[in-house]
């Protein structure tokens, strides 16, 4: 948690505008270590006046300092470009160690893997029915805004723009390629000023404190979490059920039972799943996050259902 408290630069003369300082609380239950890792990072970034020369040591720092929690930080770029001094050449030598371990560009990554998803579930027209089964969903409830976590490539967005009663839509996505394809998907440049006022795309991140996530009667998260690593569903959990609180929450996920009809027994559905759940697993993990936020959640399958092993989507709607 962060707050801040800002200054006038006079008492005397509030016409003189505010001061440049602030007084910053920051406040978490984390690791002595883990809290001194990033104030290492973040203070020069912030004070941004690093006075002495910087080069491969320091790049050396970051990354060391940085590991663990750089890589997935809504504003890493930002924190890359500041902590070096804006020097190019250092910049894209930490940003391409950080993504070594995931090989190729990971914006384009995730891209090319989204598309192979789609293209297993292609047959039962899958992505398409579990966008009607959303904005069903949304429909009955009554909502008028709605955020969309994890947005992707804008699909679920292009599909609540159809309906007038849905007046604010927006998507927030921590790959920025993502959201290129997104803008353009939905072509925002040149969509009617009207039409345009209704739509907004952002960048941020699902496990960390962002109060633009705020305020909405309803957020959805369509095949996401499988993306999170196990230990960040607590962080999540936190921002989404204990920090935004919109009435109304719809998480969909693969239901892992269900691979043995796509004949990928063993295998998840994407290479960047993290995990997949099974109809109980996902119960077991929502149930008791319900109880602790004060909402209720009901289980719905979404594509063919098969006696045995269930639908291919699981989805949870949360109230409160």
């Amino acid at each position: 948690r962060v707050t801040s408290k800002g200054y006038p630069l006079d008492e005397k003369f509030e016409i003189w505008g505010t001061s440049p300082y602030f007084t910053v609380e920051l406040s978490s239950t984390v690791r002595l270590s883990d809290l001194l890792r990033h104030l290492y990072v973040l203070l020069p970034v912030l004070d941004n006046q690093k006075h002495y020369w910087i080069g491969d040591a320091e790049v050396e720092k970051l990354l060391q300092k940085g590991k663990d929690w750089l890589k997935d930080h809504p504003e890493r770029n930002l924190i890359v470009n500041r902590y070096l001094k804006y020097q190019a050449p250092l910049r894209y030598k930490a940003l391409e160690k950080l993504m070594e371990e995931e090989g190729d560009d990971p914006d384009e990554k995730k891209i090319l893997e989204d598309r192979e998803e789609q293209k297993l579930e292609k047959k039962l027209s899958l992505n398409e029915q579990r966008m009607n089964s959303v904005i069903a969903v949304l429909k009955s409830q009554n909502v008028k805004s709605i955020i969309d976590l994890g947005c992707g490539e804008g699909r679920l967005i292009k599909n609540l723009r159809k309906y007038h009663e849905f007046k604010k839509i927006t998507g927030m996505d921590i790959s920025y390629q993502a959201l290129t394809s997104a803008k353009k998907r939905l072509d925002l440049d040149r969509m009617p000023s009207t039409e345009r006022a209704r739509i907004q795309l952002i960048h941020g991140s699902l496990i960390y404190k962002d109060d633009r996530i705020k305020g909405f009667d309803a957020a959805t998260c369509i095949e996401v979490i499988e993306h999170l690593d196990p230990f960040k569903l607590e962080m999540f959990e936190k921002i989404l059920f204990g920090e935004a609180r919109p009435e109304t929450i719809i998480i969909t996920t693969p239901n892992s039972e269900y691979n043995v009809k796509f004949n990928i027994p063993g295998r998840f559905r994407h290479r960047d799943h993290r995990f997949e759940w099974t109809r109980e697993e996902f119960r077991e993990w929502a149930r008791p996050i319900a109880e602790r936020y004060g909402y209720t959640v009901r289980f719905l399958p979404i594509g063919p259902e098969d006696p045995v092993v269930g639908a291919p989507t699981q989805m949870g709607v949360f109230s409160r």
